[in-house]
């Protein structure tokens, strides 16, 4: 079995926002449309208080919250662990963006770009007319896991197979892996440092760890 998941620590994670500019100028997303962002967030008590920044976006998680509720099946769940929506599916009914813990849906209605006078480069490289007036979200760039594994590349491990925001990561904060081998990147990791997933209170199961201290 597989399950892709991605790790992020946060004590390397220095809040520059690069995984959200590599995510929007891979997948093309709408102004104001975030798959990757970066909540800065200030934590502790005074006078211990520290800046803390944390990766935030679709959680891919075990039990999708938002696939359940969906009434036409657009929200999948591949046997790798990742969540997906068929567009061609999707009604635009926003149910699934309601039943997210993560705030980590969007819907675009109609054509938007950053600028009023001509696309930029990447918008034009990127037309996807088919994702306006259904859900959208961060699909952990399987279109490049599919093309890695499909020319023989480990995702996680060769960049033409990993996610656009973790090659980008500039501190290496973010990683991504299959969680079932034990070998893997994000193993090690997960058993080398304190962990923790977000609103696991919830049991989705997310797919999204983060990494506070070592071990």
């Amino acid at each position: 079995m597989t399950r892709y998941v991605m790790v992020a620590d946060l004590e390397r994670c220095v809040g520059c926002q690069t995984c959200t500019a590599a995510c929007k100028h891979t997948n093309a997303t709408a102004p104001g449309v975030q798959w990757r962002k970066v909540l800065d967030m200030e934590v502790g008590t005074y006078p211990d208080v520290r800046r803390a920044f944390v990766p935030v976006g679709c959680m891919h998680c075990a039990d999708p919250p938002c696939m359940h509720v969906c009434p036409s099946n657009a929200t999948k769940q591949r046997a790798d662990g990742l969540v997906t929506i068929d567009y061609d599916l999707c009604i635009g009914c926003t149910y699934c963006a309601v039943a997210c813990p993560y705030q980590a849906r969007y819907m675009i209605e109609k054509p938007n770009q950053a600028y009023t006078k001509g696309r930029m480069r990447h918008e034009l490289q990127r037309e996807e007319s088919e994702r306006r007036g259904v859900a959208q979200k961060c699909t952990f760039c399987v279109d490049r896991i599919d093309y890695g594994l499909a020319n023989g590349l480990t995702p996680g491990i060769d960049p033409a197979a990993t996610p656009a925001c973790v090659n980008a990561c500039i501190a290496s904060a973010l990683q991504f892996g299959d969680i079932e081998d034990p070998q893997s990147n994000v193993s090690q990791l997960l058993a080398s440092h304190k962990h923790f997933r977000m609103h696991e209170e919830l049991g989705t199961e997310p797919g999204f760890y983060y990494l506070w201290e070592d071990q």
